[in-house]
Order: C-alpha cells, then structure tokens, then sequence
C-alpha cells in the first residue's frame, strides 16, 4: 500500500498545472462512480492528477491516485487495494488505466456495494465498454467522454488567449459578438491553420518536433494492443486494419465503397465495416451516415474522415487538402460538442441536429448547393467577420 502511495506523490509532483482543462468543471465528482473515457492522448490521465491536486493537500491519504498498468497489480487484486485503502481512512480512489487489468468491472461492482463511502473514479479508452463490460455498471457509473482540445482550447493553452463557449444556436444566429471578440485579440486565420495541423492533443505542449511521431504511436498502439485486448481482434489482421488506416488516409473524405476496400484490404465486406466501427470507437476515424437512425449493426457509413484534422496531417502520405482539413475539423468540434452530424447527402456537405445544413469551403464558395434551404450557412476557412449566412469557419472551434 505504501508503494502505491509513494507513486501516487510522484505523480502529483509531476503532474503540470499551468492550464487545466475547463472539463474538470462539467464533471459529477461527487458521484460514487464515474468513468472518464476517451481516445488515447486526449489527457484523461493528467485531468485526474490535475483534479486530485486542486483538492487535496500534498501526501493527503484519503485520496489515492493509481495506474492499473503498474506491476504492482500482478501480486495485488483491486479488492485487497480497497479494502486497505477504506480501513487506513480512503475516501476516493482514482484508478487510470482499467482496461489494462483483467476482470477489473466485476471487482470495481463489488468494491461499489461493500464500501458506500468510497468514491471512485474510474479511466479508460473510448474502446472500453463501461455500460456493457462483463459485470452490470450500467445503473452505477456515470460515464464522461473527453475529446481533444478544441480551436478554443488551443488558443487557451498555447497562445494565452482566454475566450468562453458559445452554443450553436448562439453562432450560426449571432456570429458579430464573439467575431469581434476575436478579431480584437488576434488574427484567428493564421491561428485556426496552425491548429489543423498541431495542437489538438494536450501533448504538444511536450516537444512540438516529437508531435507527429507521438500521433503516430498512438495509432499504432490502439490497433496493436487495443484492437485485440477490448475488441478481441485477431491479431493476424492487424496488418491490414493498418492497411486500412492507411489507404482511408490518404484519400478523405472517404466515400465508401466497402465492397472495393475489402478486397484491397484483404477481408470481407461485413469485417470492413466492423473494423471501421471499431476504429471509430477509439478515435481514429469519424464515420458519418446520410440517416443516423437507421443505422445498424452492419451498415456501412456513406463517408469515412480521420477524427480530427492533426491525424491528417501525421498519417497522410501526401500533401494534405485544404479541403479535407475543412471538413475534418468541422466534424470533429460539433461532435466532441455533442452534436449529431449526418452526411449532407442531397444537399450541403452536413446536416447537424436534424435542423442545420452546413456547407464548408473557402471565401469563394457559393450558395448553389444550398440555395432555398431553410437554416442553411456556409462556413469559410479564411475570412475574419462573418457577411450574412457565411460565417467563418473557426467559430465552431468555440462549442466546446
């Protein structure tokens, strides 16, 4: 136990402060089991050391912050760490990394019912099935996704630039306010492409020349210890799940033809599909249909994307499209945001919430494509005020 604790120093000692993620806030910690789930490097991990720093005094006991990965659990079960840790005066264990411990829902269920007055907090991939692991979570643990960092959240961490959200609603009706909040603090063109290709994952801050190399272990580690360990993928085929990635990359906005990538790939139509929905799970694709509500288990998505545009940048082979970059980001801030975006088959590139219909590109761009549509805009990635219904694109970089 004192081992544990002597790590649990270690990391908060080592843990930055300079900027903590306003996520922390939206966050139900007073719950007596809540999950943060998200893709891998989004920073899950320094928001709970972060959050146990802001609220507990150095070498406080009550409160213990552990990685499951750690050697410590293979002679440790969770069960005997609770038990010890409730009988010297705990009140809230923090355990990162669940998914590295095996049958770990079925010990987190037992340590909820015979311990009430502990709260735990629980981490782990956006593969992790929390509601439907091996034993019922489903009516104890409240479960909260963390994406990456917003436009705004860029701005807030690497440029010192602090503005606060607005709502879609609040954008798309009135752009002028925030425009010129914006305008009068820096000159978001610039910015907003520099966020395309750097900035979305916390770990920029690190070493910026290492930025791409880490993305791509990222990606590497999903599918080689991920894939296999949360979705039992066989890891015969996980060469070509990065065939996958690889031929997607180079070619989104994917329109799919699964048919035509099974056979590139090697494997059949249905387990295309299934590797897509996992990829997407773990945040390394966005997959966008023409009617979310009649999606099934097997349907195939009318458009695949990279999940946000830094991905692009890393994992494309070729120059990336500016084009591409548009859509991806504008995908990926109305999603991380919560809202629901469907492939804007017959008329605009999306339809958002079942009411907007979205259409992206540059200054040029006409309104053709959406002429007579009601609740319709044009969102343009190079122009600083908005005139009318086109509106600059970098404003939905502020929903979240």
């Amino acid at each position: 136990m004192e081992t544990l604790f002597r790590r649990h120093d270690q990391y908060m000692a080592n843990t930055p402060m300079a900027i903590a993620r306003e996520s922390m806030q939206e966050i139900g910690w007073d719950g007596r089991l809540i999950a943060v789930v998200g893709a891998r490097g989004v920073g899950k991990s320094t928001l709970m050391k972060q959050y146990v720093r802001l609220n507990y005094e150095a070498y406080d006991r009550s409160v213990l912050y552990c990685s499951l990965d750690s050697v410590y659990f293979s002679t440790h079960t969770l069960l005997d760490l609770a038990e010890r840790f409730v009988m010297s005066g705990g009140t809230r264990l923090m355990l990162d990394e669940v998914h590295k411990y095996g049958g770990w829902s079925k010990e987190v269920k037992e340590i909820y019912e015979l311990y009430p007055q502990l709260k735990i907090v629980i981490s782990g991939s956006s593969l992790l099935q929390i509601l439907n692991a091996d034993a019922d979570l489903s009516r104890r643990c409240v479960r909260y996704f963390l994406g990456g960092l917003s436009f705004r959240e860029f701005l807030r961490f690497y440029k010192n630039l602090d503005f606060g959200k607005s709502s879609l609603a609040q954008i798309l009706a009135h752009p002028g306010p925030l425009c010129a909040e914006v305008n009068s603090m820096c000159r978001p063109v610039g910015l907003f492409k520099e966020y395309l290709a750097y900035g979305y994952f916390p770990f920029y801050m690190e070493r910026a020349s290492d930025y791409y190399i880490k993305i791509g272990q990222v990606v590497n580690f999903v599918i080689d210890v991920e894939l296999p360990l949360l979705r039992k993928v066989d890891v015969s085929n996980l060469g070509k799940i990065k065939a996958l990635v690889g031929i997607i990359a180079g070619h989104v906005p994917y329109e799919l033809d699964a048919s035509k990538l099974a056979r590139a790939v090697g494997v059949g139509r249905d387990t295309v599909v299934e590797y897509l929905r996992h990829l997407a799970d773990a945040g390394i694709f966005n997959l966008l249909y023409s009617d979310t509500k009649s999606i099934g288990k097997l349907s195939r998505p009318d458009k695949v994307y990279l999940e946000n545009s830094n991905l692009l940048y890393a994992l494309s082979d070729s120059e990336v499209r500016i084009g591409t970059a548009r859509e991806t980001f504008a995908v990926t801030q109305l999603r991380n945001a919560g809202h629901i975006v469907e492939y804007g088959r017959k008329c605009g590139d999306f339809r958002v919430d079942g009411r907007y219909t979205l259409e992206i590109g540059g200054s040029d761009k006409g309104f053709a494509q959406i002429a007579g549509v009601a609740d319709s805009y044009i969102l343009s990635d190079d122009i600083e005020t908005p005139a009318g219904c086109r509106l600059p694109l970098w404003l939905l970089g502020f929903l979240s």
